[in-house]
Formats: C-alpha cells, structure tokens, sequence
C-alpha cells in the first residue's frame, strides 16, 4: 500500500443516539433530500415557475417520498441483489443500512406522479418538467451517504492518483476510486446546473425531462466505469454493469422525448 494512500474516514453510520432510538447517516442524507426538494420547489413557484402551489408541493412530496423508498428499495431487491434478498427475506426491511436502488425509485416516482396527477388533473410530464431541476442535489446527497457508509466503491484505481482510497470495507487495502464523490459530482452538481440553468427559460412540455433523462443516463454510464462492477441477476457479471444497462433505456427515451417536445412545438 502506497504510504500516501488515502484511507476512508470508516465514519460510524449512526449520527446521533437518542436512548433506543440510532438517526443513520444514510436516513439524515435522505432528509436533506427531501428539505432541499421543498426549498428549490418553493422557489420556482415563487418565481411563477410552477404549474403548482405550495400546499401541491408538499402533497406531491409524500407522493414522492413513498415512490422513492418503495421504488428504490424494490429495485434493489430485484434488480441487484434478488439471491441475497431470497435467503434474507426481512433485510429487505432494513433501509437505513442503505442499500436503494436509483432505477427502481425512479420507476416509483413516475408510478406516484402518475397518481399524483390523477387525483389533481394536472398533466403528467408538467409535473416530471417541474420536478426535474430539483432531483440532482437530492441524488448528491444519497452519494454522499454511500460515501459515509464505505459502500459502493470504485474499481482498482492508479496508485499514483492523488485521490485514490482504500477502502476497508472491500476486503483489501488497495487504492480504489472514490466512485461515490464522482456521482455526487455528475449526477448532482453537473446534472443540476444543466437543468437548473435549461429550466431558466420557457421550454416545449417535455423537453426539461428528456433533458434530465439524457443527462442522468449519460452520467450514470461514465461513472460506472469508475465503479466496481456489480454482479448482475442471479450473481451473473457484466463487461457493462447493471446500472449502466439501466441508464441506456433512460438515454434513449429521453432522446426521443426531446425530439418529440419541439418538433410538437413547430407543429
């Protein structure tokens, strides 16, 4: 092991005690989440930029928060670790040890929208452009709880990189890329400047969730490569990892959903 190599901090994943009752890192990140989620929120109606008020917001966030926890932990379940979860049946419970899939809350959330908007009569892609810009920094905040966890590293990394880290947690001490902060750089800082920046001005319907879709899924695909490569269905595993197979249908959908929100606008 280099002498400069960087070793993760092994932060303990509870934050705060309080008697019988242990506040995880990993549920605390998901709090900032959703605050943040309110807050942007609430700024864009302010700034007329909404197709909703705020009561809606707080409504369409528990709508949100079910479709996210449910969602994600399912597509956990089902889309990377079913043998686990198999001979494990109750872990599937156990959220605040981390552990949410991204694809299987995203598919959640579209499922709580569609409802969402059912109930209210709003059309549905309105609501996915209005709620686009405000998913990134909620994404980053996930990252960063995987990252105070030790779980989701990278692949072996070049010693010589100056952020390089071990990880204890992988079994060994070799220099590893910190995969996580590149999420949290990609998927959340860049992918919310990009759409923060898109929203700023009137867009065809649809065309603020092509963009999330295909900057979501482009990063997404670049950062697993930097990641340890998941072992797919049934333990199988992939020269392109799951997650990556995951984002393609995101990329390619979201390239169409943008065609189709002009070319409707010049028709």
């Amino acid at each position: 092991m280099p002498p400069s190599l960087l070793i993760h901090p092994q932060f303990d994943p509870i934050a705060l005690s309080l008697g019988p009752i242990s506040i995880h890192w990993y549920g605390l990140m998901y709090l900032l989440a959703f605050t943040q989620f309110i807050l942007l929120g609430r700024y864009r109606i302010k700034r007329n930029a909404a197709p909703i008020n705020t009561e809606q917001l707080d409504d369409l966030l528990f709508y949100g928060v079910l479709g996210v926890i449910i969602g994600g932990r399912l597509g956990q379940v089902v889309f990377y670790e079913p043998d686990y979860y198999l001979a494990h049946p109750w872990q599937a419970f156990a959220i605040w040890k981390g552990g949410m899939s991204f694809h299987g809350g995203f598919l959640g959330v579209l499922i709580a929208m569609a409802l969402w908007t059912r109930k209210t009569h709003i059309a549905w892609l309105r609501i996915t452009d209005f709620i686009a810009p405000l998913v990134p920094l909620g994404l980053a905040a996930g990252r960063i709880g995987n990252f105070i966890n030790g779980e989701l590293w990278g692949r072996l990394a070049d010693p010589n990189l100056p952020w390089a880290m071990a990880f204890p947690q992988s079994g060994d001490l070799a220099p590893r890329h910190p995969s996580q902060l590149y999420h949290v750089g990609l998927e959340g800082l860049a992918l919310f400047a990009l759409l923060w920046l898109w929203t700023a001005k009137p867009r065809p319907t649809g065309a603020a969730s092509g963009i999330f879709l295909i900057g979501y899924g482009t990063f997404r695909f670049i950062t697993e490569y930097f990641r340890e490569p998941d072992h797919g269905i049934f333990g199988q595993s992939y020269s392109i990892s799951m997650g990556q197979w995951l984002s393609l249908p995101m990329l390619l959908i979201g390239i169409a959903m943008l065609i189709f929100a002009y070319r409707r606008k010049s028709l």
